[in-house]
């Protein structure tokens, strides 16, 4: 009866506790639920054992049903792709920030140009005199052909997709694809069994992904490294002037100016790009296994080898002529070596510039609105730098992989390479909204010429470099120790470094120089490098002007 009742008891307080419970209970819940100092005082520890045991025992048996049903509504439909649920916070939260990509590097990109390349294809086999099973076509017909690629939709894609559920082959439905669209066709209608003529799946593909990278570089991912590397020139030659304490192992050095710090970023970066885009993109059409196998079989009188490099090379694609099934991705790995490489330096620039707020050598102008943190309102935080930062490293990871792995393919290919070609937009989708991030940072910067001034008005010893090298100059013995004497570990003051320099033994003149020299004039040749900056970047691109 005392357990009986006691439960009653439970069963009411449960009731008010409804929403905390779990069907997965144990004897932890309950004593949550009755901690010590609320067990019922009429209790022997006993019967609350045994409360427990017929409380967990009805709470399973009470809400196990309820949980499950409620997951079913929850799961049970199908969630639709939009920004919300999209998986790949890309193709979410920061679509509008790399959506230019999406024209050459997504499934319809890839799809677009495995449609032109395999136009292109039957275009090239009409000119070829040996194959008079293929006439040449009326200007009409090409234009048609023509048509295709160009007015390839996203509904046109769709379509290729419903093919695809039935073949399981996404480039034979790219064929099936081109031949119902030309079937018709008072001309083409006769050679639709011509597209895809020789070919494996890769002779299509691996041009599709040459023409994917090759778009993909010069309209969206150069361009914004070029605006990266403008913003970065532009801070050196505004700055040129601007005295700055330089730190090296984190403590004070030999001073600088803000501006040709920056130019160092802009020249490696600018070297950088260079490289990218000297990287040759690669392509085959060499058939099943780089041997024209097929196609000599087929028409063996004519010179295979010349005729896929001319078709190639008029894509704009260097040309590979020994190759197993796939060309090798070598380029791709090189190419995605060399972005990995502007990052790394990028992030170099995210990190320093990061430091310099923290210094407080640069502030941030604040926009209405926004919120720095949920805790402390006075917050301004350098967040595009930190989330530039951070998409840098997710890019690099994905083009490490990428460049890792395609160069290795099993004898004469595997798959492995299909699925990881996939994620190439991935790679340069980050690495682009990386790029966007730390723009819309710079745009923020305000330099506090104060805070400047201020670090290097504390700092008079890295006066010790100059004057240690100018008595060396006047034969003066010791000049290092008798600076270090002085100087390291020391607080050093302008006063102090003064008189040391009135009591040096060295001509008037350069005692005098000495003496006028500041922690803010001590910057050597900084202002005149900041301020050529966009002249030693015109050369390395191969500019005169």
């Amino acid at each position: 009866m005392e357990v009986e009742a006691s439960f009653r008891v439970a069963s009411r307080i449960n009731c008010k506790a409804a929403p905390y419970r779990n069907p997965i209970c144990n004897y932890r819940t309950l004593n949550l639920r009755f901690p010590y100092h609320h067990r019922l005082p009429h209790l022997s520890n006993a019967s609350f054992y045994t409360l427990k045991s017929c409380y967990c025992k009805a709470v399973v048996k009470e809400s196990s049903t309820e949980v499950v049903e409620k997951g079913r509504k929850m799961y049970s439909h199908d969630i639709k792709l939009s920004s919300l649920t999209a998986l790949c916070p890309l193709d979410g939260r920061y679509w509008a920030k790399v959506k230019e990509l999406a024209l050459f590097m997504s499934e319809y990109g890839l799809i677009r140009f495995r449609v032109l390349v395999e136009v292109k294809w039957l275009l090239k086999l009409s000119q070829i005199p040996e194959i008079p099973e293929v006439p040449s076509f009326s200007k009409d017909t090409e234009a048609y052909l023509q048509g295709l690629i160009d007015g390839f939709s996203l509904d046109d894609a769709m379509e290729v997709k419903k093919i695809e559920k039935v073949t399981n082959h996404d480039v034979k439905a790219v064929e099936y694809f081109l031949k119902q669209k030309c079937q018709s066709h008072r001309e083409i209608g006769k050679v639709v069994e011509f597209f895809h003529f020789a070919c494996t799946s890769e002779d299509i593909n691996n041009l599709a992904h040459a023409l994917m990278l090759k778009e993909a570089l010069s309209m969206v991912m150069i361009p914004a490294m070029d605006e990266v590397i403008s913003a970065i020139s532009d801070m050196a030659m505004e700055n040129a002037h601007i005295p700055m304490l330089s730190r090296t192992h984190g403590q004070p050095a030999s001073p600088t100016t803000l501006g040709k710090e920056m130019a160092i970023f802009a020249f490696r970066l600018s070297r950088e790009r260079q490289d990218i885009s000297k990287v040759k993109i690669l392509g085959k059409f060499a058939g099943a296994v780089g041997n024209y196998n097929a196609h000599l079989v087929a028409y063996p009188d004519i010179n295979w080898p010349q005729v896929a490099e001319e078709f190639v090379t008029s894509l704009g694609i260097d040309f590979n002529p020994y190759v197993p099934q796939i060309e090798p991705h070598d380029y791709m790995a090189k190419l995605f070596h060399s972005i990995i490489q502007f990052n790394n330096i990028l992030v170099d620039f995210d990190r320093d510039i990061w430091g310099y707020i923290s210094l407080g050598y640069f502030k941030q102008i604040t926009k209405a609105g926004e919120i720095g943190s949920s805790t402390m309102p006075h917050k301004v935080n350098p967040i595009d730098f930190e989330n530039s930062e951070g998409n840098l490293g997710v890019a690099n990871g994905g083009l490490s992989h990428l460049s890792m792995k395609l160069p290795i393919s099993r004898w004469q290919r595997d798959l492995t390479d299909s699925t990881v070609l996939r994620n190439m937009g991935v790679g340069l989708a980050h690495s682009l909204l990386a790029y966007r991030n730390t723009l819309m940072g710079i745009g923020k910067l305000q330099i506090n010429e104060a805070s400047l001034s201020e670090g290097l008005n504390h700092t008079w010893e890295v006066l010790a470099e100059p004057i240690q090298t100018v008595m060396r100059r006047y034969g003066v013995p010791e000049p290092y120790e008798k600076l270090k004497e002085v100087t390291r570990g020391r607080v050093v003051t302008q006063e102090s470094m003064r008189e040391f320099i009135k009591n040096l033994d060295i001509p008037g003149d350069a005692k005098m120089m000495l003496l006028n020299l500041t922690p803010q004039t001590y910057v050597g040749a900084a202002a005149e490098l900041a301020k050529n900056i966009k002249t030693a970047i015109n050369l390395v691109n191969g500019l005169t002007a």
